[in-house]
């Protein structure tokens, strides 16, 4: 006689002891945790990287074009070069180019009867896309440009308010660093705005400003500048969007990327992206090792009744079946109760911000969450497919059992 799969899993599980309710339970709840850490991982990464990016590019763009000057770092002063209306059109008309603006900064030494501090002034003209930086600015408000001379407002980092013991609307005495020997050059200028965008290696280091007081003090032409700063909709497509400006700009001209000028801050960002990978793969592993565990456990408490089973002419194949059933059960429950914990983790964040982070070493205050839900999909069929797979492994034991001994197994 043989027995149905439907009467065989009744048969197998239809009075299942304490014991292994309890280890049922167990795997569910090891399951869903899993699931949950894997999923606030990858959104808090995701959001991480987005938000220090974001910062990032705000502040400085994406792609900078300058003259070419060997061994240029961060903080070194540009090459003047005319300003060119027909290349920043052509700039423009390239696809995914949001905006382009001009620059230029210049060594500073701000002074005050208490402290002393070495800054670099960056000076921006009057058609400066405001919304990039609206979002930083936390008192006062941006420069008010001046189209007779240049504008004496200038904006302050929080850091540098603080440290230098300056409010708005304070007036303080910049020294410009002019080199060649040259005495600094003096300015008295006013404060009309404090900033604050969390990355220590801008607010303390920046000072924004008129680019025409530049231009005043270096003796440059009324069109020079130092460079341009281009942001563009989707920072993934910056290789590609760099690479096709090559044509397009003079000789004497180089394009740089933002990763190409903070390098540090990218490869700690790319690490991320290692880090992601490691929590994946160690919440996969301790999924499926919880598991593999409950199997064994079932298939060895339900050895007297699979050696009847047997007898009773049900086949192994329907028996493996069996069990991967109630498996498939076990990780479908999980993996349910892992994304009601952990979506509801993440939005209860990115409602209420309840999990704060230091921001002088995470460059935020609050843990970011950025859901790509591409990814929450490849967590919940990836824990299915790898846990359904591994499982099969630990019921190919039961092939092995031999109904008379199994009969008599206690």
């Amino acid at each position: 006689m043989k027995v149905s799969f439907f009467l065989g899993r009744r048969i197998a599980f239809n009075k299942s002891s304490s014991f292994s309710k309890f280890i049922i339970r167990i795997a569910i709840i090891a399951t869903a945790i899993s699931v949950a850490v894997m999923i606030l991982s990858t959104a808090l990464i995701n959001g991480f990287q987005q938000t220090i990016q974001d910062k990032i590019f705000s502040f400085w763009g994406h792609i900078h074009i300058n003259k070419y000057q060997p061994n240029a770092g961060p903080l070194t002063e540009q090459a003047p070069f005319a300003a060119d209306p027909k290349l920043v059109k052509s700039i423009l008309a390239t696809p995914g180019v949001k905006s382009i603006n001009e620059f230029a900064t210049k060594s500073v030494i701000v002074k005050t009867p208490t402290e002393i501090e070495g800054l670099i002034y960056k000076g921006l003209d009057k058609n400066f896309h405001l919304n990039n930086w609206q979002r930083f600015i936390i008192e006062g408000k941006f420069i008010q440009f001046n189209d007779s001379t240049y504008s004496s407002d200038v904006l302050i980092s929080q850091y540098l308010a603080n440290r230098l013991q300056l409010k708005l609307n304070d007036k303080v005495i910049v020294y410009f660093i002019q080199g060649a020997g040259q005495a600094p050059r003096a300015r008295k200028l006013n404060i009309s705005g404090i900033y604050k965008t969390g990355i220590e290696e801008y607010d303390k280091t920046y000072m924004v400003g008129d680019i025409n007081l530049v231009r005043r003090l270096n003796d440059w032409h009324e069109d020079d500048i130092g460079g341009y700063e281009i942001f563009i909709n989707n920072y993934k497509q910056i290789d590609t969007i760099a690479y096709s400006l090559i044509d397009d700009i003079p000789e004497d001209l180089g394009i740089r990327r933002m990763q190409d000028i903070y390098p540090n801050i990218f490869d700690w960002l790319d690490l991320q992206h290692k880090n992601e990978i490691i929590i994946l793969v160690i919440m996969a592993i301790v999924a499926v090792i919880n598991m593999i565990t409950a199997i064994l456990i079932l298939i060895l408490e339900r050895t007297n009744m699979i050696g009847i089973l047997k007898a009773l002419g049900m086949r192994n194949r329907s028996i493996q079946t069996i069990f991967l059933y109630q498996a498939g059960y076990i990780v479908l429950l999980g993996i349910v109760i892992g994304n009601l914990l952990g979506l509801g983790l993440a939005f209860l964040q990115l409602q209420t911000g309840f999990f704060k982070l230091p921001e002088e070493t995470y460059y935020m205050s609050v843990a970011p969450i950025d859901i790509e839900w591409w990814k929450v999909i490849a967590i919940n069929v990836g824990t299915l497919l790898v846990c359904m797979l591994i499982i099969s492994i630990p019921a190919l034991i039961i092939r092995r059992i031999v109904p008379v001994k199994a009969i008599q197994f206690k």
